[in-house]
């Protein structure tokens, strides 16, 4: 399997990262923090008009068609600004879930106002709702971006016990405080909400959704974990003790190389994940699974060595290593950990060896 990346998608991380660097860089992120809804709309919608919102939506719904591998790319360098906003919740998740899901009067309506960045989008599959005469009741935690998302997709129990996708509005909209102010999340509550189903989704509809957001999730983590590791070299190089450069001593330098092979390692299982998923691959649920599983492993370890190496002053809130350890420690924990995935690849694994 080759993975190296051709001339567009190239050329589509390069224009990203210079963008975000200059654009929304890590300062962007702090000041976010404490902003009611976490993103400016002049960075909104600059990234609209040169087209990420389009990026994976097929032309006729005024998307680019790109796929799932330049999606991938362009999460990866969100990732290594910390990057604030509804991107990950408007387009990874619900925008891909109304695209593959939804119905043609469904797509026609919704994924041209989410390309062009007017509308923003989320799903929300965390918690317990239920599906009753076209209604929803129950509640939803932990929401990405559910505090402003114009669209919200619910994954509900319908009465025959059956999971599937619906477009309601929350009867009320609750922000949750988090260790990671970078990215909002809110609690939804449904109270007799009117429903509109999503297409003729099914449990395969939202197993599809949930490896997805897997995906994307390992990607920006390969942003988080990249920029860690280039950090943490630099200050190394820097940093002197006993008359040396930190850098030169056996110990750093071991750290230093585990968190190399943790990221490579890593961004070869993301590549192949988001390839797979692209191509309907059949092992693409699994390998999403894969690559979501060591994520969160490589990014929690990568991050903490980022800290370690960067000392005293790596704990402190002027430092941006514990933005981007907080980041890894949220993105970790979303749509299963470590060891829900391998959970998961096992029993994958034991099915396939039934059959």
């Amino acid at each position: 399997m080759d993975f190296d990346l051709d001339d567009q998608q190239r050329e589509l991380r390069d224009t990203a990262r210079r963008f975000l660097e200059r654009e929304a860089p890590v300062s962007y992120a702090r000041a976010m923090m404490d902003d009611e809804r976490g993103y400016r709309d002049d960075i909104w919608k600059r990234m609209a008009e040169m087209g990420w919102m389009a990026l994976p939506f097929p032309e006729e719904h005024d998307g680019l068609g790109m796929g799932f591998v330049p999606l991938a790319l362009l999460l990866a360098e969100m990732g290594r600004v910390v990057l604030p906003g509804p991107y990950f919740s408007s387009v990874a998740l619900g925008g891909l879930a109304i695209a593959e899901a939804g119905s043609d009067e469904q797509r026609a309506r919704l994924l041209p106002r989410i390309a062009g960045g007017a509308a923003i989008t989320t799903v929300g599959i965390e918690g317990r709702v239920d599906v009753r005469n076209d209604r929803l009741f129950g509640e939803l935690r932990f929401v990405p971006d559910g505090h402003v998302a114009d669209v919200v997709i619910v994954v509900a129990r319908t009465d025959d016990g059956e999971e599937g996708l619906f477009l309601a509005e929350p009867s009320e909209r609750r922000t949750v405080l988090t260790m990671d102010q970078t990215r909002k999340v809110a609690d939804l509550v449904f109270e007799a909400s009117p429903a509109e189903r999503l297409g003729a989704a099914t449990r395969e509809d939202v197993q599809r959704l949930s490896d997805r957001a897997a995906v994307a999730l390992a990607a920006e983590m390969l942003g988080l974990c990249e920029r860690a590791l280039e950090l943490s070299v630099d200050y190394a190089k820097e940093r002197v003790q006993f008359g040396r450069p930190i850098g030169s001593f056996q110990a750093i330098k071991h750290r230093a190389a585990d968190m190399f092979v943790d990221v490579e390692s890593l961004r070869n299982a993301v590549y192949y994940a988001a390839w797979a998923l692209e191509r309907d691959h059949p092992d693409a649920s699994m390998v999403a699974s894969m690559a979501k599983a060591y994520a969160g492993d490589a990014a929690r370890r990568v991050t903490s060595s980022g800290i370690q190496i960067h000392g005293g002053i790596g704990f402190t809130w002027e430092h941006d290593m514990h933005l981007y350890f907080k980041r890894a420690k949220a993105d970790e924990v979303a749509f299963g950990d470590a060891t829900f995935h391998r959970e998961r690849i096992a029993r994958l694994l034991r099915n396939r060896l039934r059959t």
